[in-house]
C-alpha cells in the first residue's frame, strides 16, 4: 500500500481497540514521549511492556494506565548504558514466557549528550550517546527479532530527529546517532521485507515539551511547545494494522 504523508498522519485518528491484544514494548516509557505513547497504546487495547531506567517513573506510567482502564502493562526496567548481554536475554526470556511473541517495538529512549563543537566534544560522552542511542536499539532489536517473527503483524518504530537528515553545528553525537538510527531502520526494512514481513519505520516527534528539549534549549519557553501526547499519532499508526505494507519510511509528527 502507498505510504501516507506526514501531514496525513498528523490527523490520524486510530479506531477504538486498534491495538487490542497486541504486545508492544516501548523503550523510554519513563520519559515524556515514551510515557505518552505507552498510555495511548494501552488506551487502544495494547498489552504494553514499559521499559526504561527509572522503576519509580515506570510505576507511575503503570498506575496511569490502570487508572484509565487499560490492560495491565508489564514493567521491564533496563539501563541501556550499563546493560550487558544477560540483561537483554533476560528481557527476551520474560517476554517469551508471558506472551510468546512481540508485535511492536517502539525505540523511544535516548540521551542528548553535549551540545558542543566536535573539536571540544568529550570523548566518553560521545561513546555513551552512541551506545545508548544506536548500539542499544540494535542489540535490543537483534535480541527480540525471533519473538517478532512469531507475530502475525510485527512493526518496529525508531524515534528520529530533524538533525538526522541534515547535520547542524553543535549537535554532535546526538545528530550522528540519529543518522545511524535512520540507517538501521532502512537496513531492517530491506532485510525484513520477506514473505512474512516485519515493517521498520521512523518518526520525528519535533519540538516537544520534555526534559531533553529543556536541556537542549534551556532558555526556551516550554509552554509554547507541543505536548508529548499530541505527537504519538504516527507511532500508533505504524504500530497498528493500518500501516501494513508501509516500511522504510520516515514521518514528521509536526
Amino acid at each position: 500500500m502507498p505510504a501516507p504523508t506526514s501531514a496525513e498522519l498528523r490527523h490520524y485518528a486510530p479506531a477504538p481497540g486498534l491495538l487490542a491484544d497486541r504486545v508492544i514494548l516501548v523503550t523510554g516509557a519513563s520519559g515524556s514521549i515514551g510515557g505518552a505513547l505507552a498510555q495511548a497504546a494501552a488506551g487502544l487495547g495494547a498489552r504494553v511492556i514499559l521499559s526504561g531506567r527509572s522503576v519509580k517513573k515506570l510505576e507511575q506510567v503503570y498506575d496511569r494506565i490502570i487508572a484509565a482502564g487499560g490492560p495491565r502493562p508489564s514493567i521491564a526496567p533496563i539501563d541501556f548504558e550499563k546493560a550487558d548481554a544477560t540483561a537483554y536475554d533476560a528481557l527476551a526470556i520474560a517476554i517469551h514466557a508471558e506472551f510468546g511473541r512481540l508485535d511492536g517495538l517502539a525505540h523511544v529512549g535516548g540521551i542528548l549528550g553535549d551540545r558542543s563543537p566536535v573539536m571540544h566534544y568529550d570523548v566518553p560522552t560521545w561513546l555513551k550517546v552512541m551506545h545508548v542511542n544506536v548500539n542499544a536499539p540494535f542489540i535490543l532489536t537483534r535480541t527480540l527479532l525471533p519473538l517478532m517473527q512469531q507475530s502475525a503483524d510485527a512493526s518496529i518504530v525508531f524515534t528520529t530527529s530533524s538533525v538526522s537528515i541534515k547535520g547542524r553545528a553543535y549537535w554532535g553525537a546526538y545528530a550522528v546517532s540519529k543518522f545511524a538510527d535512520e540507517g538501521l531502520m532502512q537496513v531492517l526494512a530491506d532485510e525484513l521485507a520477506t514473505d512474512k514481513p516485519i515493517r521498520s519505520n521512523s518518526v520525528n516527534p519535533g519540538a516537544v515539551r520534555s526534559p531533553m528539549r529543556a536541556k537542549a534549549y534551556p532558555g526556551e519557553d516550554a509552554s509554547k511547545l507541543t505536548d508529548p501526547a499530541d505527537v504519538v499519532a504516527p507511532f500508533l499508526y505504524l504500530l497498528g494494522p493500518d500501516s501494513r505494507g508501509v516500511t522504510g519510511c520516515r514521518f514528521d509528527a509536526q
